[in-house]
Formats: structure tokens, sequence, C-alpha cells
């Protein structure tokens, strides 16, 4: 029997506001725990809350790059459960008028894109951190409170790989409309994972098991490819899946039951009444949309119109400083010559010292002025690298740092390329003899020969093509 797997996802994005969804408290991350609370986060009686309005920007940003309906009213419910990470005793969200419905997001998996339908997105308030003990748990409140989206794909996806896509898509929108700094291992991009199986052809969905809380892209699609084959072992083998959450171990990479899932819960949903409904202006909503920073697709395509590739363009914008960098560096030289060295040499040269562009040492602007430089005086590229990690080691300018190194331009004259041939092959008459032998490497090692010589002023194109006429001589 064959089956098909049955996904949708819950993703909740922390809000990158200076202050919470609904008190003056601060929004920050890795403070000192419990150092930035206000009345209103403790429930402290006769504390009302006020709407945080960018996160209201955020959320519009978010649902016009995801195609959906942006509700004109906000409206806010109460999500009543009893739980020590809420002080309240309820939740404030938004269950029956999301701030937006029916979209969709296109992923490209497996080389075939795909449209994703999405339910909703709308906008709530996080609750406060848990760090569990042996003996005790200790509770943070600096996370309650932090504006959050939720957004809620339909069960459309079928594969852990589309999961990831879909994810992945996600998080370059919001991190690119600059609503979350997107980093999913210090929660402010967190995942729920709902995995059902069904027999081919039929319509009806399986036995939903949940996912709780992936932190990164690839142990959601590890985590969903592991449920659907020990799903399909089970029913292949006579047992029945059970309605249940379940936990990723990510050094076992298996999924581990945390607990059952029997009736569902009973939240007692009811409009929040110490906030009003808030009417939004077609002129707030288009202002919102019209201040969003350029998105990841658009950056894409603008790369790649610049002269990278794909793959090129994707590395860049997989960081967005380090995209921010290129795009200061691609003003000034060529695109495609910036992105070879920043994801060549300089990837190599922070990667090896545990830096980042913001710490690099060379600012884009220097870089730009290093590759125009090299250019104008015909350098070759492993020339213009030596003088782009000398600037990052030293600080120095351009003409500075090849001074120092004794870099100069490669030399074209014809009479100094064969003087410096017929020199070397007169020191090496044993690499004569291998190469009429028919041993291509001599070939090689005589164009070294000759670079070493010349201390790279030539060009090796122009030294082979001499080479080859004096050996076939």
């Amino acid at each position: 029997m064959n089956f098909e797997a049955v996904i949708g996802l819950e993703i909740h994005v922390q809000m990158k506001t200076k202050t919470k969804m609904f008190s003056s408290a601060p929004n920050s991350f890795s403070r000192s725990p419990n150092s930035e609370v206000a009345p209103l986060d403790m429930a402290f009686p006769g504390t009302l809350p006020t709407v945080n309005k960018q996160a209201v920007i955020n959320a519009i940003r978010v649902a016009n790059a995801l195609h959906m309906e942006i509700d004109r009213t906000i409206l806010f419910d109460r999500k009543n459960y009893f739980y020590s990470d809420l002080p309240k005793g309820y939740q404030i969200t938004q269950q029956n008028r999301p701030i937006g419905k029916n979209g969709y997001l296109v992923i490209k998996a497996n080389g075939v894109e795909r449209k994703i339908g999405i339910e909703r997105i709308h906008m709530e308030e996080d609750t406060c951190k848990q760090v569990h003990y042996p003996d005790c748990s200790l509770l943070d409140y600096n996370r309650a409170g932090v504006p959050l989206v939720e957004i809620v794909s339909h069960p459309e996806m079928h594969n852990g790989t589309e999961a990831m896509k879909y994810v992945e898509g996600i998080r370059n929108i919001v991190v690119y409309s600059l609503t979350s700094d997107g980093k999913m291992e210090e929660g402010s991009l967190r995942c729920d994972v709902n995995v059902s199986i069904r027999p081919i052809g039929q319509k009806a969905f399986g036995t939903k098991v949940e996912i709780k809380n992936l932190n990164s892209l690839k142990n959601i699609e590890s985590a969903i490819d592991y449920e659907i084959n020990r799903q399909s072992e089970d029913i292949l083998s006579g047992k029945p899946i059970r309605q249940e959450t379940r936990r990723f171990d990510e050094s076992n990479q298996k999924t581990t039951m945390m607990r059952l899932k029997t009736d569902a819960v009973d939240y007692k949903y009811f409009p929040e009444a110490n906030i009003t409904p808030i009417s939004l202006s077609e002129d707030f909503i288009a202002d919102a949309i019209a201040t969003c920073p350029e998105l990841y697709d658009t950056k894409l395509n603008r790369f790649i119109e610049m002269g990278l590739n794909e793959t090129d363009a994707s590395i860049i914008l997989s960081d967005r400083d380090v995209a921010s960098y290129f795009e200061k560096a691609a003003d000034i030289a060529p695109g495609k010559e910036v992105a070879n060295y920043l994801s060549g040499e300089l990837s190599a040269f922070m990667n090896k010292n545990s830096l980042n562009v913001n710490t690099l040492g060379l600012d884009p602007v220097s870089l730009g002025q290093a590759i125009n430089v090299g250019a104008k005086e015909k350098l070759t590229h492993k020339q213009i690298a030596d003088i782009l990690l000398r600037m990052c080691e030293t600080g120095e300018a351009p003409e500075a740092a090849q001074k120092a190194l004794g870099i100069v331009a490669m030399s074209t004259d014809s009479n100094e390329v064969d003087a410096a041939v017929k020199a070397v092959l007169e020191a090496n008459p044993q690499s004569i003899v291998d190469f009429k032998a028919g041993k291509d490497r001599a070939l090689g090692f005589l164009v070294g020969q000759v670079m070493k010589a010349s201390h790279g002023k030539l060009n090796p194109a122009n030294v082979s093509k001499a080479l080859l006429s004096e050996l076939k001589k």
C-alpha cells in the first residue's frame, strides 16, 4: 500500500518592535530574566492594554507579501486557559477576525513550483518563558507580551522538503520586511507541524499528529520525513495511529511522544473587552505596504539581473547583513565580481577567523574600490584576492595593500613572455622529455615555473600558449 502525507504548519513569529504588543515594556533579547516587565505583563489589577502600532504595520506587510485579504477592522479576543506561562489566565489573540486570510506562498521544491494555501495570519501576545529543572521550574516574564504573528497554512504539503521550503519562504518574508530577525535558534520563529498520512487516492484525512517547536529548517525536514515513515510502518503492521503531540529528538533524529491528545481544548473565546475595535483607513494600509523594505524575491530577481546566478544570489541573501554589504559594494564595482570575492575568499576568511561582514575589517566601499583598481591594472583574480585579504588584516587602502605585497599588473608583452618561456625550458630539460612522452602534467609544471619566475606578472593564458608553441618545435 502506498501512502500520501498531508502536512500543515503553524508558524509563530516574534515581531521586532521597540515595545511589547500591549504594554510599554521593552522588547529585546538576551537581557537578564524578569528585567523587562511592565505591570500589564504580570496582570496587575487596574492595568489596561494598548495596541502596538508598529506590530499592526508589520502584520499588514506580511499579509500583503502573502497575497492575503487584509481586514479593515482590528478585533481582539481572549483565549482562556490556566497555565504557569500565562499570568492573566488568558491570552489576547485574534480568533474570529484575523488581520489577514486566504493567501498563498509559492515554493520551489525538488525543481517543482507549488502554490501553498495560507488560511490566516493573526496577531497575539507571547507567553512567558519557562526554564525547567529536575526540582523546579523558573519563569522569565521578559517574553510575556512580546508581539507575535501566527501564520497558519492549509494542509497542502506532502513531504519534509516542501515544508522546509515553505518555512524558509516565510522566514525570508519576515526578515526582509523587518518584521522579525527570524532566528529559529533563539525562538524568534517557532514552528509546529501537523502530519497525517492516507492511502493514495483517499480524500479523507488520516489521524493528525503534531510535532512541537521545531527550531531549524533541517530539523523540520528530518522530523517530518521520520514521522511519515513511522506512521506508514505502524499502519502496515496493524498499529493504529494515535492523535498525540510529539517532539523531535535531534540527537537520535526521531520523534518521541510528549502527550496524547484526546479531546479538543475549549478555550472559551470571547471578545477582548478592554480593546475597542480599531478601523484601519485605506491610507494607513497603503502606507504600511508602500514603506515596506524590499522583499527577498524582489532582491533575488534584481541580483540575477546584475549577472549573478540563482545559487550565488541565494547564498548572499541567506544573511540580510551580507545582502546589505553586497549591495553597497555593488554600487561601486560589478555585482558579479563582488559576489565572487564575497562568497569565495572573503567567506573563507570570515569562517576561518569567526568573523562576519560587520567585523570583517573591510568595508563594502573599499571592497568595490579594490575590485575596480584590480580591473584597471589587469590584475588576476588571485592578485586581487590577496590584496583584499591584506586589507582585511591591516585596514590599508587598496593601493597601499598592493604596494606592500609587491603586486604588479600582468604583462602581455610577447617578447617578455617568449624570453621567460625559453629561460624556463632551458632550465627544465626533463620536463620537455616528459611532455613529449605524453605526460600532460609537465605543461602545468612549466607554466607554474614561468609564473613563479615572473612573480605572477605574466598572463598565464599567454604563457601556456607560448609554451605549447615552443614544445611543438
